[in-house]
């Protein structure tokens, strides 16, 4: 069985695929100060309640854009599962052209989604990450990385909001029923959901005009599923991208010795 952990800078997934489909997956606040001992112990309890144990683990990858947890999510792996991690970024064989000016600069979940996009969908295509980034990324039909647009998540802007002006509350994240917000709480709901179906729709029209070829658009991303129905520029919502990309990366290389 393989253990796949993606790690964001709000969330981490961990995820457990048995060789045929994914059986189990759980999230945490992604903590840069959280120990081996601690995923270990989470970890263990989560697995048993669904059936699995860590020594029935033979396989583990890890994605982070938070360089502060590596040790530890690496550690996690030597200590509770005995296996030699493969960590994205570091000595492993993606499969994958990276066609921007400075390819050490493109983040491994960026990477990742490109790879599973690619082995997933045909053509050329177009990656919608919602998360603390909200990111647009370009696969060529080939399957290289192409680069992209990185904008605020809407997390972030909804956290703005709160912290840098002192009379505006903070409000949840959801489909107001009007645009026209009739109180402070409706009104911001409104600039903060419709204004992210915006920048969704009007990046993705730039993006398909300066590409200047078709391009099929995965949704992808812990807050993606606010938007489907909201949007007509994205044609699949696809919330396992990542972890298919993760499970591509195993396949195309050797496991490694602990």
């Amino acid at each position: 069985m393989l253990l796949a952990i993606e790690q964001g800078n709000t969330n981490t997934l961990f995820a457990v695929h048995d060789g045929e489909s994914w059986v189990a997956q759980w999230r945490a606040g992604t903590d840069p100060m959280r120990t081996a001992d601690e995923y270990g112990v989470w970890l263990s309890q989560l697995l048993a309640m669904g059936g699995l144990s860590m020594d029935i683990m033979d396989a583990c990858i890890i994605s982070s854009v938070v360089p502060q947890s590596l040790f530890s999510l690496r550690n996690l792996a030597r200590r509770y599962l005995h296996l030699e991690p493969l960590v994205v970024g570091e000595n492993v064989e993606l499969g994958i052209e990276i066609r921007i000016e400075k390819p050490s600069e493109a983040g491994a979940d960026r990477l990742v989604n490109a790879i599973g996009a690619h082995v997933a969908y045909k053509g050329a295509l177009l990656v919608v990450d919602s998360g603390t980034a909200t990111t647009f990324d370009l696969v060529a039909a080939d399957g290289a990385f192409e680069g992209g647009v990185i904008a605020p998540g809407i997390n972030l802007s909804v956290q703005a909001l709160h912290e840098a002006a002192a009379r505006l509350p903070r409000v949840a994240i959801q489909r107001p029923a009007h645009v026209i917000g009739k109180d402070t709480v409706a009104a911001m709901q409104s600039g903060i959901f419709w204004g992210y179906v915006s920048l969704i729709d009007g990046l993705v029209a730039r993006l398909k005009a300066e590409y200047g070829q078709p391009l099929t658009v995965i949704g992808t991303g812990g807050v993606a599923a606010l938007f489907h129905g909201a949007t007509t520029a994205i044609d699949t919502f696809d919330p396992d991208l990542t972890i298919h990309g993760l499970l591509e990366i195993v396949r195309r290389n050797p496991r490694p010795e602990l």
